[in-house]
C-alpha cells in the first residue's frame, strides 16, 4: 500500500475511531443515577423494609452521615427495597456496600434474568456488585438488600443502581371505594380499594391529614361520641400525591357504651368455672360480686373434636359439693342481668377443642350453642377455641380471603348466631397471643411450608367478624416471648408485655410483614387485655401495679417505659381475667383493684 491509500486508510480508521469514541460517550452521558436515597441520608425514604425490619443509624456508615440497619427475624429475612423506574433493553449496573453475614444485594422484575449477589460474611465494609439488561417491555425493577432469617443484622449503605433513567413516574389516581365500617364512640375505621403506583395512603378528616398507612385501611381515633364526621384519602408514591378520594361520612356513636351490648364505658370481664371444679374452689352465680360486668361460664364443650355438638351442665355435685340447683342457677342470671350484667356460654377452652371441619358439624354447632343460649336466658358467647381447634391448610396464606373449613365454618356459625340474636347479641373472643400477635411474624405454614399452621390463625376470624364482635381479650398469659411492633420481642408478667400486645391490635400489622396484608386496628371499645387472677391461675400473673402502668400507658400516655405506643386510647374497654374463682381465691385482688383503678 502506498503512502497516500496508507494515509487515507489511517484517516478513516480515525475518524471511525472517533465516531466510535463519540458514540459511546454519547451513550455513557445518558446512563444516570436512578436509585433514591441510595446512602440513606433521607432515612427510609424510598424505601420499604419488611416487618419493620430496617431502621437508619449514624454508625457504622460507609460515607456520608447515615446508613441502612435491617434485623432478620425467625420468618423475616429483613428485606429493604425500592422500585425504580427503568427503560426497556437497556444495561444497567447494581451495587452496594454492606457489612454483616449473609447479606444479599439483588433486582426482580427485570424482564429477562433476575440477579442477585452476596457475601456469607462481611466483617468491615464490602462492595457487592451484579448487573442485567431490562426486558423490551420492563419500566421498573425492584432492587433490594436482605439478610438470611433468625441470623443477626446487617447494614448497607451507597446502594446505586446505574444505567439510563427511565420515565418519570406518574401521580397515582385518587382512591376510590372509600368506605366507613361500623363506628365507636371515638373512633371509625376506614378501608378503601388498592391504586395502582401507590406506595403510601393519607388519610383526611375534615380536609386534615390525621395518619398516613401503607395498606388500604385505617382506625381514624380521638374521635368525639356522637359527632359526624367527614373523611377523605389520597395516594402517594414518589411523584407525589393524588387528588382526594371522594367524601365518605360517619358519625361515632354515644359515649358509655356499644350499641346494643349495654356495657359501660370501661368493663371487668371475668371467667366462671360453673361446669368443673379446680384448686380455687366453686362460685356459685349469686356469690360473684358486683364488680364483674361480664360473666363467661366456663365451658361448653364439644362431645367430640370435630361433632361441632356442644354440650354444658352445671358441675356434678360430687365434684362441686356447694354447687347450687339448675333453677338457682337460672335465677342468679337473671338478678344478674337485672343489675346490668352480661352472661355469655363461653366455648372451648383448654380442654374442649372444636374443629368446625363439615358443613354438617357447623349446622351442629350453631343448633347446639342456641340450645345453650336459649335454655339459660344468656346474652350471648365466648370464643375461646384453643389448641388444635383452629388451623390454616397449606395454600391458605391470605387472611382477608380464608379458605380453610374450620376458619370459614366458625365464621359462618357466628354470623349465623348473630343474625339469629340479633344487635342485641354480645360477641366475646379469647384467643391466646400465638393465633392473633403471632401473626406478625408468622401466618401458617408459611410460603415454604413448615410453620406451625395454627399461627395466627384466630385473624381471617377476627377481621371477618369485626362488625359483630363486641370484645376482643387476647389472652396476655401463658405465652411464649412474642414481637411487637417494635420488632423487638416482649416476654409476659409485666406491663411491657400489655402495652406491646394491645397497642397491637389498636394499631393493626402486616400479616407476616407482607405490607399488602395488612390487618386492620379494632376500635378501643372492643378491646380488653387479658391477664391471670393470681400467680396459681396461668404463667405470666401480673401485679397490680405493673396492671395499672399498662392501663396508664395505654390509656394516658404516662408510664410507658422504653415502648413507644402508636396512639392513645382512653376508651379502651377493660380487663378480662381467668378467673372469678382464682380471684375470689386470691382476696379479689384483680376485681379490687379494676374497681379502684382511675380511667381519667
Amino acid at each position: 500500500m502506498d503512502r497516500t491509500r496508507l494515509s487515507a486508510a489511517l484517516t478513516a480508521a480515525a475518524l471511525a475511531l472517533g465516531g466510535l469514541v463519540a458514540t459511546s460517550t454519547a451513550a455513557e452521558a445518558a446512563d444516570a443515577e436512578v436509585a433514591r436515597n441510595g446512602g440513606f441520608e433521607a432515612g427510609l425514604t424510598g424505601w420499604s423494609c419488611s416487618a419493620g425490619s430496617g431502621v437508619v443509624v449514624s454508625s457504622p456508615v460507609r460515607s456520608g452521615s447515615s446508613a441502612l440497619k435491617a434485623t432478620p427475624g425467625g420468618s423475616d429475612n429483613a428485606k429493604c427495597s425500592q422500585s425504580v423506574t427503568v427503560k426497556p433493553n437497556s444495561d444497567y449496573t447494581l451495587s452496594g456496600w454492606v457489612q454483616g453475614g449473609y447479606v444479599y444485594l439483588g433486582a426482580s422484575g427485570t424482564g429477562t434474568t433476575d440477579v442477585s449477589t452476596w457475601t456469607p460474611s462481611a466483617s468491615g465494609w464490602q462492595k457487592l456488585s451484579t448487573s442485567f439488561r431490562t426486558g423490551a417491555s420492563t419500566t421498573s425493577v425492584t432492587i433490594y438488600t436482605h439478610g438470611w432469617y433468625g441470623t443477626a443484622a446487617y447494614h448497607a449503605d451507597d446502594v446505586s443502581l446505574f444505567g439510563p433513567g427511565g420515565d418519570p413516574v406518574q401521580l397515582p389516581a385518587a382512591p376510590t371505594g372509600l368506605t366507613a365500617g361500623s363506628p365507636g364512640s371515638t373512633s371509625v375505621p376506614l378501608s378503601w380499594s388498592p391504586v395502582s403506583g401507590a406506595t403510601g395512603y393519607n388519610v383526611y378528616r375534615g380536609g386534615a391529614k390525621v395518619t398516613s398507612v401503607t395498606g388500604t385501611s385505617a382506625t381514624v381515633t380521638g374521635l368525639s361520641p356522637s359527632t359526624t364526621y367527614s373523611f377523605q384519602v389520597t395516594a402517594t408514591n414518589s411523584a407525589g400525591e393524588s387528588p382526594k378520594s371522594a367524601v365518605v361520612g360517619a358519625t361515632t356513636t354515644a359515649g358509655g357504651g356499644n350499641p346494643g351490648t349495654g356495657l359501660p364505658a370501661h368493663a371487668l370481664v371475668g371467667y366462671l368455672h360453673a361446669s368443673f371444679a379446680n384448686g380455687s374452689g366453686y362460685t356459685r352465680m349469686a356469690d360473684v360480686p358486683d364488680s364483674w360486668d361480664v360473666i363467661n361460664l366456663a365451658f361448653g364443650e364439644p362431645t367430640s373434636v370435630t361433632s361441632g355438638d356442644i354440650r354444658f351442665s352445671l358441675c356434678p355435685a360430687a365434684e362441686c359439693p356447694n354447687v347450687e340447683s339448675v333453677a338457682e342457677f337460672k335465677a342468679a342470671i337473671k338478678a344478674k342481668q337485672a343489675a346490668g350484667k352480661k352472661v355469655l356460654i363461653s366455648i372451648g377452652g383448654a380442654n374442649g377443642q372444636v374443629q368446625l371441619g363439615s358443613t354438617a358439624a357447623r349446622d351442629t354447632f350453631v343448633s347446639s350453642v342456641s340450645k345453650i343460649i336459649d335454655e339459660y336466658g344468656l346474652d350471648g358467647l365466648d370464643i375461646d377455641f384453643e389448641g388444635h381447634s383452629l388451623s390454616l391448610n397449606t395454600g391458605d396464606t391470605d387472611f382477608r380471603s380464608p379458605t380453610s373449613p374450620v376458619i370459614v365454618n366458625l365464621i359462618s356459625a357466628i354470623k349465623t348466631l348473630k343474625a339469629k340474636y340479633g344487635s342485641d347479641f354480645v360477641l366475646t373472643m379469647a384467643p391466646e397471643t400465638f393465633f392473633v400477635q403471632l401473626g406478625y411474624q408468622y401466618y401458617g405454614s408459611g410460603p415454604w411450608g413448615g410453620q406451625d399452621p395454627r399461627a395466627g390463625s384466630y385473624l381471617p376470624v377476627i377481621r371477618a367478624l369485626r362488625d359483630d364482635l363486641t370484645l376482643l381479650h387476647v389472652q396476655d398469659y401463658n405465652s411464649g416471648s412474642i414481637m411487637g411492633l417494635d420488632n423487638q420481642y416482649h416476654s409476659m408478667g409485666g406491663a411491657d408485655f400489655h402495652i406491646a400486645m394491645t397497642d397491637m391490635l389498636l394499631t393493626g400489622f402486616p400479616v407476616a410483614g407482607d405490607q399488602s396484608k395488612f390487618f386492620p386496628a379494632l376500635r378501643p371499645e372492643q378491646v380488653a387485655i387479658g391477664l391471670p387472677a393470681s400467680t396459681q391461675a396461668g404463667n405470666g400473673h401480673t401485679s397490680p401495679a405493673e396492671v395499672n402502668k399498662a392501663l396508664d400507658c395505654l390509656t394516658k400516655k404516662v408510664s410507658c417505659g422504653s415502648y413507644a405506643t402508636h396512639g392513645t386510647w382512653p376508651a379502651l374497654r377493660g380487663l378480662m381475667t381467668w378467673s372469678i374463682n382464682w380471684d375470689r381465691f386470691n382476696q379479689w385482688e384483680f376485681s379490687r383493684n379494676f374497681d379502684a383503678y382511675r380511667w381519667s
